[in-house]
């Protein structure tokens, strides 16, 4: 069983206003049995390992270099631009940046599971490829490329949400044996 997989973008997500643009909209989901922020979520995304080879491949071949640090900034709301990317719309439970062509959007949101969030987290990712008009036709269109590698990014979605899932669920201080059997004892 994949711990991520597809879903419809959600009702009041800053990324569904692409949908009404005709652009190629794809969204991810996961869950969590604890609580994350927003900025937890953020940060983690982009300090994974898998998100620091596409951040490595950015600088190098794009002159679009970022750090931890500056991720840490975005997540915490101190920056409005990381690497390739400019913030397009920001809320407290949800990111949408925009990269520096214009056609390529990445989305990322927080949701609480369950009543109240006692169910843990519910982590979004999506993104949208907006297609340009082509001069020939006057008709919008993603072109070639975008469709070569589709299977690729759906995958490499996947890859990424993953490894921020389970980066947050590293983070998660566990309680030791010891402390667990001490709380039985106080409750019985």
């Amino acid at each position: 069983m994949f711990l991520t997989r597809p879903c419809a973008v959600p009702p009041g997500a800053s990324l569904a206003r692409y949908v009404v643009f005709g652009a190629y909209v794809d969204c991810y989901t996961t869950h969590l049995p604890h609580t994350v922020s927003q900025c937890e979520f953020v940060e983690a995304f982009y300090t994974t390992p898998v998100f620091k080879i596409e951040r490595w491949l950015l600088s190098r071949f794009l002159a679009r270099p970022s750090t931890d640090a500056q991720a840490g900034q975005l997540a915490r709301g101190e920056s409005d631009a990381f690497s390739a990317w400019t913030v397009e719309a920001r809320e407290d439970r949800q990111l949408l940046m925009g990269d520096f062509s214009g056609r390529t959007k990445s989305w990322l949101m927080v949701e609480p599971a369950g009543d109240g969030g006692t169910g843990g987290t519910r982590l979004y990712f999506g993104s949208a490829v907006v297609p340009v008009v082509r001069r020939k036709t006057g008709k919008p269109a993603l072109g070639m490329m975008f469709r070569a590698l589709l299977g690729f990014h759906k995958l490499y979605s996947r890859v990424l949400l993953g490894a921020a899932r389970a980066r947050l669920a590293r983070q998660v201080p566990h309680r030791t044996t010891d402390a667990a059997r001490q709380e039985q004892k106080g409750d019985a």
